[in-house]
């Protein structure tokens, strides 16, 4: 054998390798190609109800956001029917309270000066004192100019 034949003989052995090796690669590289087809259309048949489920969910929140904004306007309608009651209220008897609180603090702050007041003995002196204090308090309760009075005098004619 010469050194040429030689040569080749070493040659076609490299190459001989080379291939084998080349074809255990492509070998591993297509079962790599299987296993990744076969797992893409694994995910794809998984994400596909999954982001079904996800698009309800979705809708299923915007429809009970829609619901909480509903309860929260009926709920800022009652504060603010509630307020204009507790307004309305406090005009009608803030007026005539804090007049009854007025004349009970002079009627406190008159029995504090004189002493000890002594009531009077006589049933008819006791009737008419306990008349002019029923007269006095209905006169600084009475409401004026209050809703009450408005109503009263709609009605009446």
């Amino acid at each position: 054998m010469s050194v040429g034949e030689l040569a080749g003989l070493l040659v076609a052995v490299g190459w001989a390798v080379l291939v084998t090796l080349l074809a255990v690669v492509l070998v591993r590289l297509s079962k790599v190609l299987r296993e990744a087809t076969v797992l893409v259309s694994a995910v794809t048949e998984q994400a596909v109800p999954l982001l079904h489920d996800a698009a309800e969910a979705v809708h299923s929140a915007q429809q009970q956001l829609e619901r909480v904004d509903d309860i929260t306007a009926n709920v800022q309608d009652a504060a603010a029917n509630a307020n204009a009651l507790s307004s309305t209220v406090a005009a009608t008897l803030g007026g005539p309270l804090v007049k009854v609180a007025a004349f009970s603090y002079g009627v406190r702050r008159a029995v504090s000066r004189q002493g000890r007041p002594t009531l009077p003995q006589q049933d008819s002196e006791r009737e008419e004192l306990a008349r002019l204090i029923r007269a006095e308090v209905r006169a600084a309760t009475a409401p004026r100019t209050g809703l009450l009075s408005r109503v009263r005098r709609a009605v009446k004619g």
